[in-house]
Parts: structure tokens; sequence; C-alpha cells
């Protein structure tokens, strides 16, 4: 062998020659099952191959290739293994010089064959899988830097080494260590980490559509643990293109039964979580899209009981409620992974999306109706608080921009009392910069400032403007919310966490006040005879009243305010435990019978409160508590009350100039008495009125023919159409002539006739 190698380097132009004679000698000795002659005359063209390295080495190749050919198309496993151990051994040679000519089609569909081998023995199965792996591992390492070679990164090429290679990766969570499935992690990870950016979806699709048509997503451990190899393989730079290829897949699954759904899903929140980077692509948003989209599909489809229109595939609420978890689920791990002012934006898209009742009349799809809005409206709230209990931000303007804020308070209003808990849930995450949230969810009166962390300089400029910009509408809230009567235990705790911790965040004299101001007004509301609350109601408003003055009382005012507080509890201990949050809010509570009365001494009293701030640096502030907090009912509210789109309507009626006209007062002289009066009476013989003929409005689009309302419309329309045509004679009318005989008429703007040159 060492004086062929000699004579094969000193004449390298009769290597041709040499590796036809081989090959012709293989041959006859394959023909004749001279196995052991067949294996000496592959190791004499393999040591050739070795040692001739130079620009001749192409006249070997050709021969050494079709050796391998004819031994991977015999029928001995031990030849295939043979060819293929030759094989790898080549594709490690560095060439010098480029084949334009080589073809390894032929070596794709052979290595890919042997991972599917079914040989009946275990231990040869394996051994041959393990072999078309490393073959499909040589192939790739042959062609993938090539660029002259053949493109491995072709579909046809793709679809038959990824399924390949996923098969062996699929029989090692069945049959354990005995499987190749370290061989197949190592190609396919390198397999991945060679692809370029116009590569990886050719790598991925073949990925998905295996799984889809072995019904994979629904075991979810398995296409869990591939797109786990696959984004952590993959160029960093390049993870963005598998997220966007699973949103695709996914949506092409829209009507696919949920487990399939949310298999997709939960490989989506897994991808997240591995791409750290914080990028998922130029287009952030339709990430996000996608996934609210799922969402409310998610929710026709349960309601309806079919996942398709035709209405043949039945779905069940249990499927669906998964899949619905797992998106909202999702959307926090991407959300995890956005800088701080992307998440903003994120809260802002998804608040859009909320259907609002008359400010966002879209109200679910015909199929689903109101219940569908509500639904949807829980859903896509529950995604916002994925996202805002990962969101940090030391500036609340920032945090609750108006935008965001607005639309958000005015879901506190809205009669179900899921929403309202979402939305306190929301507000006490994006306040809460400090984390104390999670040591103030009980409210007690055993609470010590102590256990929490408290700011230790001054209010910033930042909060001081959130503090004047929107703490009062945010205290009104508050306030109109305790009026709720469906309210449970957990909205009184939430309400709670949430002004505990807006008094830790923006704790100054002014917000202490404003805060007690709010207690006494609560307290005021439990004692009101005119509000229709339950007992429990009112001794729930009574109980959050003691715990936040507890807590307020520890945050810098005067020890005489303490001392009153501390001497109302004491005394609420002896006589009325249920009006204390320790006992209300226990397993085992009791409830008065009848109506609820408490004794004056058991109140906190306002007087009390003036004078113990009497004499500190909260004395500039004490004169407010001679006005009695009364929020008032904007239009806001009541859209937040609507309902249905019968109301939208009569709004949008009410809104009309007919109507306007009116409901318009006559002109009468304004004096101070005359505002004062109008502001005290507000809400009386005018709210009266308003109903009365708002109510008349939806009862005529309820009962009243198509053909009336619909030529009602077109008056409108018509009356809108002559006042436009008005205004437009009136811009763009002939101008009026220059005084004197010889003054020529203008000729208006519109009609005038320019030259082809003049005009652009």
């Amino acid at each position: 062998m060492e004086k062929l190698t000699f004579f094969a380097l000193s004449a390298p132009e009769k290597l041709d020659r040499i590796a036809a004679y081989l090959s012709e000698r293989l041959t006859r000795e394959l023909n004749r099952h001279r196995y052991g002659y067949v294996c000496i005359a592959m190791e004499a063209m393999e040591q050739l191959l070795l040692a001739c390295h130079s620009q001749s080495i192409n006249l070997l190749v050709e021969s050494f290739l079709s050796t391998l050919r004819l031994l991977l198309e015999a029928d001995r496993p031990h030849l295939h293994i043979l060819a293929t151990s030759s094989f790898v051994k080549f594709a490690n040679i560095e060439e010098d010089t480029a084949s334009y000519h080589r073809s390894y089609d032929f070596f794709v569909s052979r290595f890919s064959e042997m991972c599917h081998s079914d040989h009946e023995d275990l231990e040869t199965r394996n051994r041959i899988r393990v072999s078309g792996i490393r073959g499909l591992q040589g192939v790739v390492r042959k062609t993938v830097d090539d660029e002259l070679q053949v493109n491995i990164w072709e579909p046809h090429h793709m679809e038959q080494i990824v399924p390949a290679l996923l098969v062996n990766l699929q029989q090692h969570t069945q049959a354990g260590s005995v499987s190749p499935a370290e061989e197949t992690e190592v190609c396919f990870r390198e397999l991945l980490g060679r692809a370029a950016y116009g590569h990886v979806n050719s790598a991925i699709t073949p990925v998905l559509m295996h799984l889809d048509s072995h019904s994979l997503w629904e075991g979810r451990s398995f296409a869990v643990q591939c797109f786990q190899i696959i984004m952590y393989s993959i160029q960093s730079q390049h993870s963005h293109l598998v997220i966007q290829q699973l949103l695709g897949h996914l949506d092409a699954n829209s009507r696919s039964p949920a487990s399939v759904r949310a298999g997709i899903v939960e490989v989506l929140s897994e991808a997240a979580v591995i791409e750290a980077t914080g990028s998922v692509g130029p287009t952030v948003l339709e990430v996000f899209n996608t996934l609210l989209r799922q969402l409310r599909q998610s929710v026709d489809y349960q309601l309806t009981g079919y996942y398709d229109n035709a209405g043949k595939h039945k779905t069940s609420s249990t499927e669906e409620e998964t899949l619905q978890d797992a998106v909202i689920q999702t959307i926090g791990s991407f959300a995890n992974t956005l800088p701080v002012y992307q998440r903003s934006e994120v809260m802002l898209f998804i608040m859009g999306k909320i259907p609002v009742p008359g400010i966002y009349p879209a109200l679910g799809s015909p199929n689903t109706g109101l219940e569908g809005s509500r639904m949807i409206q829980v859903m896509l709230l529950k995604s916002l608080l994925q996202v805002s209990e990962r969101y940090e931000s030391g500036n609340l303007l920032t945090a609750l921009p108006s935008s965001f804020l607005e639309p958000l308070l005015s879901f506190t209003l809205m009669e179900d009392p899921d929403i309202r808990l979402l939305v306190l849930s929301i507000l006490t995450s994006l306040v809460d910069r400090r984390h104390n949230a999670a040591r103030l969810t009980c409210a007690s009166v055993a609470l010590h400032v102590s256990a929490l962390e408290l700011k230790e300089d001054p209010s910033s400029r930042q909060d001081v403007l959130f503090i004047r910009k929107h703490a009062q509408r945010l205290y009104r809230h508050v306030y109109l919310t305790c009026r709720e009567e469906s309210s449970g235990r957990g909205h009184y705790q939430a309400l709670f966490t949430l002004l505990a911790v807006v008094s830790v965040e923006l704790a100054n004299e002014e917000v202490l006040v404003d805060l007690i101001r709010l207690v006494l007004a609560l307290q005021d509301l439990a004692l009101s005879n005119h509000e229709c609350l339950s007992v429990f109601n009112r001794c729930g408003i009574h109980a959050i009243c003691a715990a936040l003055l507890h807590l307020l009382a520890q945050l810098g005012p005067p020890p005489s305010l303490q001392h009153h507080v501390t001497q109302v509890i004491e005394g609420r201990h002896s006589n009325a435990s249920h009006l204390l949050p320790d006992e209300l809010f226990s397993e085992k509570h009791s409830l008065p019978a009848g109506e609820l009365k408490v004794d004056e001494e058991l109140l906190f009293g306002q007087s009390k409160l003036c004078e113990a701030l009497a004499g500190s640096s909260y004395s500039a502030h004490t004169e407010r508590f001679n006005t009695a907090y009364t929020p008032q009912i904007t239009e806001e509210d009541r859209l937040s009350k609507r309902k249905s789109i019968g109301d939208v309507i009569s709004l949008q009626i009410d809104m009309h100039p007919e109507y306007c006209a009116l409901q318009s007062p006559q002109v009468q002289q304004i004096t101070f008495e005359t505002l004062k009066s109008t502001i005290e009476d507000r809400g009386g013989d005018e709210e009266e009125e308003l109903r009365k003929r708002r109510m008349e409005v939806v009862e005529r689009f309820q009962t009243a023919p198509f053909e009336e309302i619909a030529a009602r419309c077109g008056s409108r329309s018509s009356l809108l159409q002559a006042q436009l045509e008005r205004v437009l004679d009136l811009v763009v009318g002939r101008p009026p002539s220059p005084p004197g005989p010889s003054a020529l008429r203008s000729t208006p703007l519109h009609q005038m006739k320019f030259p082809d040159l003049c005009v652009y």
C-alpha cells in the first residue's frame, strides 16, 4: 500500500487509471460476494484519497463516489455501514479546487432511507440508522459552505433530511438510550447552526409539516423539544424568523382542533422564553395581533361549540379554555422579552383591542353576541395583566398615560365583577414599583410598615405631575367601584391593595390628606340609606377604611392620628368585629341580622382627624376636610355602564343637531347663584327627561319598521348634504366684483381653464 501511495503521489496524472482499476476490481469482487476483498479495495481507495491533497484529487473522487453508490445499492447492512464510513472520511477532506459536476442527490436519498431502517434486529437497525445520520451530516458538511456545490437547502433535499432526523429524535423519547438520538441531535444542531438568513424557512417548514402529519402538536413535549433545539442552535439574529414561521403556522391551523392550536401556542411560549435578546422581529405588534386574534376565535368556538364555520367539528369548553390560558401565558412570555418602551406600546395596543361599550361598538361577532364581548373583554384584560405584571418603570406618567389610563378606569364601572377585579389588579401592578403588593394582598389592621419597602427620597417631579393630573380621577373611580352591589371579598381586598400601594408609592402630605378624605367619603357611603348595598358590602367598605387608615397613620402623620385610629379599631374588636377585615374576610365570618347599625364611637370622626393633624406639616391641607368628597358622575361613567348596541345608537341620536335643538335650554342671565343651583340640582328633572327621551329613542329603534328608520337616516343624510353644498358655495363661490362700470367679471377658480403647460 505504501508503494502504491508513493507511485500515485509521484505520478498524479495516473490517479484516474488507478481509481478506475480499484473500482473495477471492487465491483468484480462484490458480484462474486467476496466481501473481504471488497473491504480491502475500499480501504485502498480511502488511503489514496486521504494522501492525495492536490488539484488532481478530482480524478479520484468520481470513481470513489461511484464505488460508494454500488455499496449502498447492495442488500448487505455491513456494506452500507462501510460505505457511509468512507463517505464521512471523504466529507472531512477540505478540497482546494471546486467541482462543478458533482451530485449528491443519490446520497441524500440513500442516507435518509437508512435513517428510516426497520431491520428486524434492534442492534443492527440502530447501527444502520446511526450510519445514515452520519452520512447526512457528511453531506451537509461537504455542500453547505461551497456555493458551487449542490444547494442542500432546496426544499426537495430538506424534505428528506429533516424528517429522517426527526423520526430518530422522536424514537429517543419512546425507546430510551438505545436509540441513535445523540447522533441525531448533533447532526440537527449542526444543520441549523449553518443555516443562513435565507435558509431558515427551508429548514423549519419540514419540521412543521412533520409535526402536522404525525399529529405531534397534541403531545406537546416532542414539539417543544424540537423547537428548543432549533432556538438554541440557530444563529441568534435569525431567531425571529422561527417566531414568524410559528405564527404563520398558527394562523394556518385556525380551523384545527383546540389541542393542536394549544400545542403550537405552547411552543411559541417556549421559543419566546429562549429568545432572550429582546427582539421578536421588525413587526412586534403583529405577534400580539396574531395571538389576540386567536383569543377571539377561541371565544367564538367556545360559545358556538364548533371550530369550523360549517358546524361539523365539535369542540369543548375545557379544550378552548386550555387554549386561552396558553395564549395568555404566551403573551406574557413575549412581553417579558421586550424592552420597557415596547411593553408600553403593547399595553396600548391590547387596550385598543378591548371592546368598550359606547366607545368601541363592535361588541363581538354575530354568532356570540354580548356574551362573546364579555368573554373577550375578560380574556384581553387577563392578557393585559400578564404584560403589566412584568412591566417595570420608574415613571408613572410613562406607565399610565392618559390614552391608557382613561379607558382602563372606565372598566372599573362595568357591571361584570370579574372585569372590575382584573382592572384593579392591572392598576396595582403598574403603580407598584417597589413590589409591595405581595405583602398587601390581605387587608389587615395588624399590618406594620416595617414589613414594606418604603421610599426614602421625596416624590419626583413625574410623580407630582401624575398626582396632579390623574389622582382625583383614580379616587373617583375607586369611590364609584365601592358602590357596586356585586363586589365580593376579592374586590375589597384588591381595592385595599391598590390604595395601599398608592399611599406607599406616592406618599406625601397632599396624597395622604386626599386618601383620608376618600376614606371618610367611603365611610359615609357605607352609612348612607340611599345606596342599595347589602350588609356585607357595607361591612366590607368599613373594613377597608379601617385597614387603610391604620396604614396611613404609620406613614408620617402625628402620633395623635394613630392614637385615634387605634382607639376606634380596639372598639370594633370589642363590639363590632364584623367591621374589621381580619374577621370579615376570613372563612368563618358572621354578619349582623337586619340592617347594619354602627355606633358613633366606632366611626372615624372628621373633627378628630382634623385635630390630630393640626400643628403639623399636614395642617396646611386640613382645610380641605371642610369640603366633603363627592365625586361627580361624568358622561364617561355613563358610557361605561352601557351594555347594548341600542344604548349606543340612542347616544348617537341624542348628539344629532335635531335632538340637541330640542334639549337646548332657553337663554337666561347667568349669575353665580344660577351656576350654584345648577351644580347642586344636577341629575334632577333634566336627568329624568333625558332618560325618558333616550328610552323613547331605544323603543323606536326596537319596534319601528326598518323602512321608517331608513327614511329617518336618509333625511338626515340629505340635510347634511345640503349644508355641505351651501358651505362649499360660500367657500368656492365667486368673489365680489370691484365697484365701477369698467370692472371685469371674475370667474370662479374651479371654472377657470389653464393652458396644459401650467397644469401639474
